[in-house]
């Protein structure tokens, strides 16, 4: 199992790929700690994790965290540290998708509410675990990011500059981290089917009067593989490089969208 015993802390548990992580993350044995806003998503998750064949034997805690309050931030990783005395892996998959508006006309005030979350919020995490992790002389860190600053998409600048930045941001910590054996890589993740997806496309169906098949394959044209991926296809990419699997890699990033985006 590819995190075998690895104390893995996930961001932004929900609907979509945050629960796929913590499932996935249980599969592979790894001592999970769950975090989000909402306290009742993290008892779904933990329900759902339960109802996996391994699942009463997974060492499993909930802390409601807000990521953009930094003493949650840091509070979620001492019970982490007081449970298991360490933390080995961070997965940053808490994020604000913003309000899908033209970037000429975009409201500055909701970019700065995507910021905080998917810049602000995620350095708030990241900051909080470096102090164990350096301490330890060894982590992983995976932060969650988007094709979207890879691929434009209209409507989608505010989130695309959250996420950029970000990028950049990672790019930096792998190079100041990295002399203490702590590794930093994204996923760029590009359309993935679970429920938020779905729930966009059954709103456009209705909205445009187009089935959601049709909305689908128009989609998949783009993409190579001739699918949209799954969540939980999506999240193995993310287990790959939290494990030591991508001991020698940091700073990477993963393309992880069917080939719609394929760099040169």
């Amino acid at each position: 199992m590819l995190l075998e015993n690895k104390v893995v802390i996930i961001s932004g548990i929900g609907s979509g790929l945050g629960i796929e992580l913590a499932l996935g993350a249980a599969k592979h044995g790894a001592k999970l700690v769950i975090a989000a806003r909402t306290e009742s998503k993290l008892d779904a998750a933990e329900e759902e994790v339960r109802q996996l064949p391994n699942g009463e034997d997974v060492d499993v805690i909930k802390v409601p965290t807000d990521i953009c309050d930094k003493s949650q931030c840091e509070h979620l990783i001492a019970r982490t540290i007081e449970r298991y005395g360490r933390v080995d892996c961070l997965i940053n998959s808490a994020y604000n998708p913003g309000v899908m508006a033209l970037a000429e006309t975009a409201n500055m005030d909701a970019w700065r509410a995507v910021m905080d979350v998917n810049v602000f919020g995620t350095m708030n995490l990241v900051q909080s675990v470096i102090p164990q992790m350096k301490l330890q002389r060894s982590g992983s860190i995976v932060n969650v990011n988007t094709m979207v600053t890879r691929k434009p998409m209209a409507t989608q600048a505010g989130y695309a500059a959250s996420k950029a930045a970000l990028s950049s941001v990672t790019s930096h910590l792998a190079l100041e981290l990295g002399p203490y054996n702590i590794r930093v890589n994204s996923t760029y993740m590009g359309w993935m089917w679970g429920a938020p997806v779905e729930y966009y496309f059954k709103q456009r169906s209705k909205s445009e009067n187009v089935s959601v098949e049709a909305l689908k394959k128009d989609v998949e044209r783009n993409i190579p593989l001739g699918k949209i991926p799954t969540s939980a296809e999506c999240a193995n990419a993310v287990f790959f490089l939290a494990s030591d699997l991508a001991s020698a890699m940091t700073g990477a990033c993963l393309d992880v969208n069917g080939g719609e985006y394929l760099p040169r």
